[in-house]
């Protein structure tokens, strides 16, 4: 009777014998940041002597690389990508903010010549 109630209510052991487990190794997955959206950005606003367009072009090798596999390659064109971008951005803001002053200095310099060829006129 006590074998009876332990399989009617399923608590028979089913097998004794060693337990089959199976090992998955799951790589993490690299991330590397190929600062294409940087890359753009100063393409498109700060972009002195084409070094945007470099770096974006070396952003989309790192993209790809990344896509093949070939981290280490992805990591040398994303590092070259983000020293062009940084250079860019740099030259870029001492250009804005050369042609302020310039235009802060010269400004009222030419106010003054409008001025006096008002007054001669």
């Amino acid at each position: 009777m006590n074998r009876e109630s332990h399989v009617a209510t399923g608590w028979a052991p089913q097998n004794s014998g060693p337990m089959m487990s199976t090992v998955v190794n799951i790589q993490p997955e690299i991330v590397v940041q190929d600062h294409i959206v940087w890359s753009l950005f100063n393409t498109i606003f700060f972009n002195p002597c084409c070094l945007g367009f470099v770096a974006f072009a070396y952003s989309v090798k790192s993209r790809d690389r990344k896509m093949v596999g070939d981290v280490i390659g992805a990591q040398s064109y994303a590092s070259t990508a983000k020293c062009l971008n940084i250079i860019a951005l740099v030259l870029g803001i001492f250009v804005i903010i050369g042609f302020v002053v310039l235009l802060a200095l010269m400004l009222p310099a030419f106010y003054q010549v409008t001025a006096k060829v008002v007054q001669d006129g």
